[in-house]
């Protein structure tokens, strides 16, 4: 706001005046100079002019009212009518480009803006937030406040009043495999022509770039699966819809897109892929699968089976499955075979009917692939037995169980190995009698047991309810009904029952040891321990006598009962020191007893089992009362103490008699020994007297030689001395005069080598100025140098023309003139 009375308005500037005597505010332009009367007041300005560049605009808020031919409606009072809370854009046509004025009231909204650029491939989204009428001019059509429309690049957007720029959308670009997956927010039509319903999604495939609709909204990017030879593509339809190879795809189907059908598939809204890589299946020609509900001819065969065999390369389809995966060929030897067994009726490959339950055998060699309607119940191998090996093999339709021994067997469709069952205490036994690592029994194996020598064995058979005896050594082969009878034997000191348990019954000579408590007649109790040796006696004519060996369960048991019985009975009728005196004696009268002739027998047999006792030998007799071993023990220890005593006394009397001897030896041999001393001591210094005479001869003569030789050598040393000292010395002139005579031939050669050089480099040089004075004399040429030759004594002879003088002479006057001479110079001079 200015004060000055006088305000000088520069040109495209303008100021408001404020009459306040009407209250009205008038506009005064540029250029002028305004008087302001006293009842007026500059209420704004000078400002410049609003302008606007060519491809900006400016926005004018409260704008004031124009008429048709656009001047501003002034009311009747002088006042500008304005539009309140309304917008106008200037600067959008030709006219509105020249600088203009606010007039008061009106505002600048913002600044003036560049013209909105809309580059290819974008466009801007807008809405209409108030009617627009139709223009066919400009070929717009009419709007209604809320529609929404694009404006596509490229191009300028011409802004209006009437719309508002929502966003600026840019194309999506659609690269090679790829898609676009776009969806409709109301009804519309899309860039293809056709009608999409709101919320309707849909696939654009066309490699580019694409713009979407006003009414479209890109959901994503879709990427395109590769396909190849090894690669399928799972997928399942969301709902019913034709795909894009022009196949009828229901809600819920699944199927494969392969690389037959495409190399690559952008999967449809309607598409949902279950499995991105479905892989191929490759079997070779030594493999084959069994796919289970398999497509045959096009149609899922729920329950089915099917076979397939390599070389074959397949995709499983959905639905598919393989059982038991990808198996290989099995590849029968020579010995080998399968056992399979039929699911349902069919006719093999040998157009043999086959029922369902039927079992049979596949021999080798051969490649055996197992239909779909068989199963493998296992796969036998020939059993390799030796002759002392074998199998127990039952037939499955009867039931009955047999041995094979001796040979290989393969089994039959209808046997299957049979396993043993052995009692614990006779597998105990067994693993006890191997020799190598013991390890659990093979059950199917036939059962053996080697017997040793001098042994017997019962074996008893169930089935036949019969038992045989087999004696040692023999190897022992169980049938399917024969059971081991195990032997159960007393052990121990004194005996126990069932201490020792065995399989085989041995037949001695052996021995049993037994401790039997007796009472003599004079109550006297003892602990006896006596060792019986024993064997059985078989009689080869017997024809029972096998059996009898095992009628009597435990024999030793009872054969040390029936010896002790007798013991107890012979010494319960004798006193103890009769018995302490005679123990063997009563011992064997009791258990063999006497013949007439009053002599022991000689054995007690046991008829029962032929067992028979040959000898009782009695190893220790024990006080069972300890007063009573006390005594004993304290006369015996008497006894043992006189008898130690009297040895003593007759070994200490021999000992002095020895040692008596032995001194008077010791002083003989003493006086013997020094009188050969002496002896010894005489010679001894008889040859040292002899040796000293020796050494000082030998020491005389060994000095005077040693004198000789040392002068002889000593002359003869100094004649080789002389005779070296003139060899060095002539070897030493000799060297000097070589070295001289070297050194001068070297001097001469040096200086003749370099007065070569002196002349070589002479000639060279010569050579050097005399191609060059000829080079010289070539590049100057014979003229030239003629002319450089009369130069000087024409140039003389002309200065000397030009003085006048024929000839002139300058002299000092100290030295004589030869004017001869000095004639012949000038003469040649002028030559």
């Amino acid at each position: 706001m200015s004060h000055d009375s006088v305000i000088r308005i520069k040109p495209y500037y303008y100021i408001h005046v404020l009459d306040n005597n009407t209250n009205v505010t008038r506009v005064e332009v540029g250029p002028k100079t305004f008087t302001r009367l006293d009842h007026e007041v500059v209420v704004f300005g000078p400002e410049p002019m609003i302008m606007i560049p060519p491809r900006n605009y400016a926005v004018i808020s409260n704008p004031v009212a124009r008429d048709a031919a656009g001047h501003p409606i002034v009311d009747g009072k002088g006042q500008v009518k304005i539009k309140h809370g309304d917008e106008e854009i200037r600067g959008v046509k030709e006219g509105d480009r020249e600088p203009f004025v606010l007039y008061p009231g009106e505002k600048l909204f913002g600044k003036v803006t560049p013209l909105q650029v809309v580059a290819p491939n974008t466009a801007l989204r807008l809405k209409a937030i108030r009617d627009i009428e139709g223009s066919e001019k400009e070929k717009e059509p009419a709007r209604k406040a809320g529609d929404e429309w694009l404006f596509e690049g490229p191009g300028t957007y011409i802004p209006k009043i009437e719309v508002q720029v929502l966003e600026v959308i840019r194309a999506q670009i659609i690269k090679p495999n790829q898609a676009l997956k776009l969806k409709a927010r109301r009804q519309t039509t899309d860039r293809t022509g056709k009608v999409r319903g709101a919320g309707e999604e849909w696939i654009y495939r066309e490699t580019g770039a694409y713009l979407p609709g006003v009414d479209e909204e890109v959901v994503e990017i879709v990427n395109a699966h590769v396909l190849t030879e090894k690669k399928a593509l799972h997928l399942k339809a969301t709902r019913t819809f034709t795909d894009v190879f022009g196949k009828s795809r229901k809600a819920g189907e699944e199927w494969l897109v392969t690389m037959a059908d495409a190399e690559t598939h952008i999967c449809d809204v309607y598409e949902q892929v279950v499995q991105a890589e479905v892989k191929l299946t490759t079997i070779s020609n030594r493999q084959y699968c069994v796919v289970v509900d398999p497509y045959i001819n096009g149609k899922h065969m729920l329950g089915h089976k099917e076979l397939r065999k390599g070389e074959a390369s397949f995709f499983l389809k959905p639905g598919e499955s393989l059982e038991n995966g990808i198996q290989n060929v099995l590849v029968l030897g020579e010995e080998e075979a399968v056992l399979v067994k039929a699911k349902e009726s069919f006719v093999d490959d040998k157009k043999q009917a086959r029922k369902a339950g039927d079992r049979w055998m596949l021999y080798g060699p051969m490649d055996f692939v197992q239909p779909v309607e068989v199963e493998i119940v296992e796969k036998r191998k020939a059993i390799p037995l030796d002759e002392n090996e074998g199998v127990y093999v039952r037939d499955v339709t009867s039931g009955r169980v047999r041995s094979v021994i001796g040979h290989s067997y393969m089994l039959k469709p209808t046997e299957e190995l049979w396993s043993k069952e052995l009692p614990t205490l006779v597998e105990d036994l067994l693993a006890k009698d191997k020799t190598e690592e013991r390890s659990e029994r093979d059950k199917t194996r036939v059962v053996t047991y080697r017997a040793p020598h001098n042994s017997a064995v019962q074996i008893y058979n169930f089935k036949q309810k019969k038992a045989r005896v087999v004696f040692g050594p023999e190897l022992i082969m169980l049938e399917p009904d024969e059971q081991f009878t195990v032997v159960s034997l007393s052990g121990g000191q004194p005996k126990r029952p069932d201490v020792i348990k065995t399989l085989c019954l041995l037949l001695g000579p052996d021995f049993m040891t037994d401790i039997v408590i007796v009472e003599t007649a004079d109550h006297a109790r003892l602990s006896l321990k006596l060792s019986y040796n024993w064997y059985f006696d078989i009689p080869k004519e017997e024809t029972g006598g096998a059996a009898k060996l095992f009628q009597v369960p435990d024999f030793v048991g009872d054969a040390c009962k029936a010896i002790a019985s007798r013991v107890r009975g012979a010494v319960a009728a004798v006193t103890f020191d009769v018995f302490h005196k005679n123990s063997a004696t009563v011992i064997r009268d009791a258990v063999f007893g006497k013949e007439k002739s009053a002599d022991p027998n000689a054995i007690f047999r046991y008829p029962s089992n032929n067992l028979v006792i040959t000898n009782i030998d009695v190893q220790s007799v024990e006080p069972v009362d300890q007063r009573t071993r006390d005594s004993l023990q304290k006369s015996v220890q008497l006894a043992i103490e006189i008898t130690t005593k009297s040895q003593e006394a007759g070994a200490k009397h021999d000992s002095a008699t020895k040692e008596q001897e032995a001194l008077g030896r010791l002083e003989r041999q003493k006086i013997s020994d020094e009188a050969q001393a002496e002896r010894v001591k005489k010679e001894l210094i008889q040859l040292q007297a002899d040796s000293a005479a020796v050494e000082a001869a030998g020491q005389a003569t060994a000095e005077a030689r040693a004198r000789a030789e040392a002068a002889k050598i000593e002359g003869e040393a100094a004649v080789i001395q002389a005779k070296l000292a003139a060899d060095a010395a002539h070897i030493k002139a000799t060297a000097e005069l070589e070295t001289l005579k070297r050194s001068q031939e070297a001097e001469i050669e040096h200086l003749q080598a370099l007065a070569e050089l002196e002349i070589a480099k002479a000639k060279d040089l010569a050579l050097i100025e005399s191609k060059k004075f000829k080079e010289i004399v070539t590049a100057i040429g014979a003229d030239t140098i003629k002319s450089m030759a009369e130069a000087g004594p024409q140039m003389q002879a002309k200065l000397l023309a030009g003085l006048g003088l024929q000839s002139f002479l300058i002299t000092d006057g100290n030295s004589p003139i030869n004017l001869f001479n000095t004639a012949n110079g000038l003469l040649g001079g002028t030559q």
